[in-house]
């Protein structure tokens, strides 16, 4: 998967909220709220398949889709992603979501996903994704660690 252009998706910071803040039901966290847009669908039950330990970009889960770009997944994560697994769509560089770190690193140990030391230059000292061992390519088996960087279906869909 190529995933280019998923810096741009950070534009929309999301306000993910786990179940603590999950907005009631009907509501914008709801996936089964009946204004949900069709592709608002698809892009949330795209994110409900990344196993845990696992992330897909925004651009990963556009290009899986066949629809859209890393813009129009990122704003559907922002508007509807509360009640999904939103830490498992992330953006291409590995840094976490602005305003929401702590608590994706908090799921992130929970479930094993790879991360690699803050630089020491880093102002805020929170760990990256390790985007190499952390990016699921979309099989279902979840594939072994590298596996989408080489093979010649690694960016395949289902």
């Amino acid at each position: 998967m190529s995933g280019t252009g998923d810096e741009a998706a950070g534009e929309f910071p999301a306000k993910p909220e786990g179940p603590e803040g999950a907005e009631g039901p009907g509501g914008p966290g709801d996936p089964a709220c009946p204004d949900l847009p069709e592709y608002a669908e698809r892009v949330l039950a795209v994110a409900e398949l990344i196993p845990p330990g696992r992330v897909m970009t925004y651009g990963d889960v556009a290009e899986w889709l066949e629809e859209g770009g890393p813009r129009q997944v990122g704003r559907v994560m922002a508007l509807y992603g509360g009640a999904v697994p939103w830490w498992r769509v992330v953006r291409a560089d590995g840094r976490l979501l602005p305003g929401s770190e702590l608590r994706a690193l908090g799921h992130y140990r929970d479930e094993g996903t790879p991360l690699r030391t803050a630089p020491q230059a880093a102002e805020d000292h929170i760990p990256r994704l390790d985007m190499r061992r952390a990016r699921w390519d979309g099989r279902r088996h979840g594939g072994a660690e590298g596996e989408a960087e080489g093979g010649a279906d690694a960016g395949a869909a289902p």
